[in-house]
């Protein structure tokens, strides 16, 4: 249902970007519109990892400086039938963690030096698993994609902003309301559909993940250990990689639903138990 329901809300972001191009530049917007989401897809597929990890301030970690990771990760890939992933720390005290990469060939998992600290072998394992699932899912190139799209869109707004202020007579924009929907609403419905995305990948990563690890009691006992911390120390990371973490690191302002990156913890923590529930039954 979560994958149904991505792949409905990226067709519909796609159709936003035509829709939007056409808009503001008629047949030629529409064409400059597909061309600029191509290029800035193929630039996702290639460097989103390294551009994320960056902003993240991620650095490489050996197995040497930390065995019990390597130890846990490299067991849950084998289980999982994929390649052991590159692992990253972020040395920062609170707890997180998220997955970047293109495919599973790819992948890395970065953990902050805080998880490390906080949750048990058992939840730290959970939570890998759940990173493991959003590599075995592809969450991390649909997320990139998603991005860029939304990129475009938000880029096209500006342009057609400019447009609209320095000069172009009525006869080039025959419908000035168009170009103001353009301007104003469509950027506003890329960022829903982006964090609609963001939030139903979340959960499927939680199946996932709990699916892995065969344990989806100690991924909700680490997500709760986690948003507590997060409630009083957040994670100082650019907001453009905070959808990418398993825990939400910015406390996100009044709208909490409809503009938050992650589903509401609590509403994570349930599905998990009644997923426990379902096993043990």
């Amino acid at each position: 249902m979560n994958m149904l329901k991505t792949v409905f809300l990226l067709t519909v972001l796609t159709l936003l970007l035509v829709y939007g191009g056409r808009l503001i530049g008629g047949e030629q917007g529409m064409t400059f519109a597909l061309i600029m989401a191509f290029v800035m897809n193929i630039g996702a597929y290639w460097f989103s990892d390294k551009i994320a990890l960056t902003m993240a301030g991620a650095k490489p970690v050996t197995e040497a400086e930390a065995p019990d990771l390597f130890r846990l990760v490299r067991g849950l890939a084998r289980e999982a039938s994929m390649p052991m992933p590159k692992l990253y720390v972020i040395h920062q005290p609170a707890p997180n963690a998220f997955a970047t990469g293109r495919d599973p060939e790819h992948a890395v998992v970065a953990v902050t030096a805080g998880i490390l600290d906080l949750v048990t072998e058992r939840e730290l394992r959970a939570v890998l698993a759940h990173e493991l699932g959003h590599v075995r899912n592809r969450d991390t190139l649909v997320m990139a994609v998603v991005a860029s799209i939304a990129g475009a869109i938000s880029y096209l707004a500006q342009m057609a902003q400019w447009a609209m202020i320095f000069g172009r007579s009525d006869d080039e924009h025959p419908n000035p309301i168009g170009m103001l929907v353009g301007i104003i609403v469509l950027p506003i419905a890329a960022l829903l559909i982006q964090l609609a995305i963001s939030r139903a990948r979340e959960y499927g990563a939680d199946g996932t993940g709990a699916e892995l690890s065969r344990d989806p009691l100690a991924l909700a006992s680490a997500l709760r250990k986690m948003h507590g911390y997060s409630k009083q120390v957040p994670l100082p990371v650019n907001p453009a990689v905070s959808p990418l973490f398993i825990v939400q690191p910015l406390l996100p302002g009044g709208f909490t639903r409809l503009f938050s990156t992650h589903p509401p913890v609590e509403e994570r923590i349930a599905r998990l138990e009644r997923m426990a529930g379902a096993v043990l039954g």
